[in-house]
């Protein structure tokens, strides 16, 4: 097994408040990895940073040996949308479009024949148990079906490594579990490197390894 991801002495400060203080950290291609910590401890601007959503102050973080840090707007935009799947907590669904519609959102900037993209979405809600909900607009869904149309949204331009913040945050312990369970499978199915950024511990259990994040830093 290959490192798909490596980050070398990160730092993100907001004016006077320091949010990540030189974390190094490692991931393997297909691991699952879980930072816990409770809430301001940094976790979430890691994961940004991780994604490229936010510009680091200093170090490096290696994606393939590529480092992102530094990649201009645009490159970063072509790299998340090519290799980068992200999942919130709250889904960000577009209240307009249908499940289907929500999910091929992302495939529009690529040249791909509108055939072929309805083909790769219609895969995708299929694999999240979804496809017959696909005419179905975000406000006909529940909670769970919401954050599952989110994660088939996340799979849908066929990424490496799926970015997770908090994903059953704003669900019940039964959805929470279906929608752990669905990573699981998404990922042993897939070949997927999964990170999840998450303050329950039973979240965190579901991968390969933990770390724990406290005030910017990675506990040792």
């Amino acid at each position: 097994m290959s490192e798909l991801l490596r980050v070398e002495g990160v730092r993100k400060s907001f004016g006077a408040v320091a949010a990540v203080c030189g974390v190094d950290l490692h991931l393997m291609e297909g691991e699952a990895l879980s930072i816990v910590g409770r809430s301001g401890s940094g976790k979430t601007t890691l994961l940004h940073l991780l994604a490229g959503l936010e510009e680091a102050d200093a170090g490096h973080i290696f994606y393939r040996s590529r480092d992102i840090v530094g990649l201009d707007e645009e490159s970063l935009a072509l790299w998340r949308r090519r290799e980068v799947g992200l999942v919130f907590q709250f889904f960000h669904l577009i209240p307009t479009l249908s499940a289907l519609e929500n999910v091929a959102f992302p495939l529009y900037p690529e040249r791909i024949a509108p055939a072929k993209r309805r083909e790769r979405a219609v895969v995708c809600l299929d694999q999240v148990g979804l496809a017959h909900r696909a005419t179905h607009r975000p406000s006909e869904l529940s909670g769970g079906e919401q954050q599952r149309v989110a994660i088939a949204r996340a799979l849908v331009h066929q990424p490496s490594l799926i970015l997770a913040d908090e994903p059953t945050g704003n669900l019940d312990t039964k959805t929470s579990d279906e929608i752990l369970t669905l990573f699981g499978r998404l990922r042993a199915d897939n070949g997927l490197a999964l990170v999840i950024v998450t303050h329950d511990e039973k979240v965190a259990a579901v991968a390969d390894r933990t770390v724990h994040m406290t005030d910017g830093r990675i506990d040792q």
